[in-house]
């Protein structure tokens, strides 16, 4: 049996232009908490834990098992708020507490469209995501 961790590991998840970040960032700042933020989508291309880029999405191809490879000692210590836009790959024993973050699409298509980036196929794809994910309004947690 494994030993248990003295700090949570919070997922931050959500489309582009939620918040993620932002929100990840104010916590990690916060001397109180002591959380390390980790932009998976940062460590991706810093530590190239990806197969190659997607040049229809303009962004890089993540390889599962060299980024779950890669955060192994930092999760099983415990204290991280990890921000990523999905998080069905992440072993279950890593996550304490999952923060799934919306946005209305008036508000997000103007984040989006605004970012120099965003090229017409993610923009309608990332609002697809939003418009896909509305059964998430009403639901609980199970007890």
């Amino acid at each position: 049996m494994g030993s248990v961790r003295m700090k949570p590991n919070i997922l931050v998840t959500g489309t582009p232009g939620t918040g993620k970040t932002t929100t990840c960032s104010l916590l990690a700042d916060d001397p109180n908490l002591n959380l390390r933020h980790i932009n998976l989508g940062e460590l991706v291309k810093q530590k190239n834990l990806h197969n190659g880029w997607d040049d229809e999405f303009e962004c890089y191809i993540l390889n599962e098992d060299l980024v779950n490879d890669e955060l192994a000692g930092m999760m099983d210590e415990g204290g991280n708020i990890v921000d990523y836009h999905s998080c069905d790959f992440f072993p279950e024993r890593w996550v304490d507490c999952v923060a799934v973050l919306q946005t209305d699409n008036s508000i997000l298509y103007d984040r989006l469209t605004n970012r120099y980036f965003y090229q017409k196929t993610e923009l309608s794809s990332n609002l697809g995501c939003i418009w896909l994910s509305s059964g998430l309004h009403g639901t609980k947690a199970p007890k």
